[in-house]
């Protein structure tokens, strides 16, 4: 569309031809910097998790644990029941944050020696006895899973995506700005050039 405002004619102004460069240097970011930009924060961050994920995998090691116990019941809600102290519902378990309950167990730590903590597990609630397989650091002590190279991968794609987004957006209102302080340039040329030819427009012996 502004391909016109580069061809030579009466009515073309200067601010015509600054904002077609304008639109001109905006597609250009667009089609090349963004793209540019997503990848190389992409390919940055990608770098960084694949990193962690390496350091993760040396630093931590999966073991079995053996549930000691399971979580503990909270104590019973006096409100919860009827008057006969019948129909009272039962609560969550004290040791569950969020959908996964904590219990105790008992592992043996890379050095040899065993260990005694809470857990979390996954596989529901499980009883004395049962054996989990849970993340330790090289201390022993109870971690997060590694993170999966994968997810690492499509963090990354993330990240290149919102780089690219974020270039794309700022340089749309930048080109906004930039015409929008155009229109007003125009519009004060013309109140200019309207309030010199105003006071004699339509007069007979002024020419117009």
């Amino acid at each position: 569309m502004g391909v016109w405002r580069w061809r030579r004619n009466p009515l073309r102004r200067r601010t015509d031809v600054v904002e077609a460069w304008v639109a001109l240097a905006a597609v250009v970011c667009l089609l090349v910097l963004a793209p540019v930009a997503g990848l190389v924060a992409g390919t940055r961050v990608d770098d960084t998790l694949q990193r962690a994920v390496r350091e993760q995998a040396q630093a931590r090691r999966q073991v079995s644990a053996v549930v000691l116990h399971p979580p503990k019941e909270p104590p019973a809600d006096p409100a919860a029941g009827t008057a006969g102290g019948a129909g009272g519902s039962e609560s969550a378990p004290s040791g569950q944050s969020g959908p996964y309950p904590r219990v105790l167990a008992e592992w043996t730590a890379p050095d040899g020696t065993a260990r005694t903590g809470p857990v979390t597990t996954v596989d529901g609630t499980p009883k004395p006895g049962d054996r989990l397989r849970i993340w330790t650091d090289r201390t022993g002590r109870p971690v997060s899973r590694p993170l999966d190279p994968v997810v690492a991968a499509a963090y990354a794609g993330l990240a290149g995506f919102a780089a690219a987004g974020a270039l794309a957006l700022l340089v749309d209102t930048v080109r906004r700005l930039v015409v929008r302080r155009l229109m007003h340039h125009r519009y004060a040329r013309l109140d200019r050039a309207w309030a010199a030819a105003g006071p004699d427009w339509g007069r007979a012996d002024a020419g117009s």
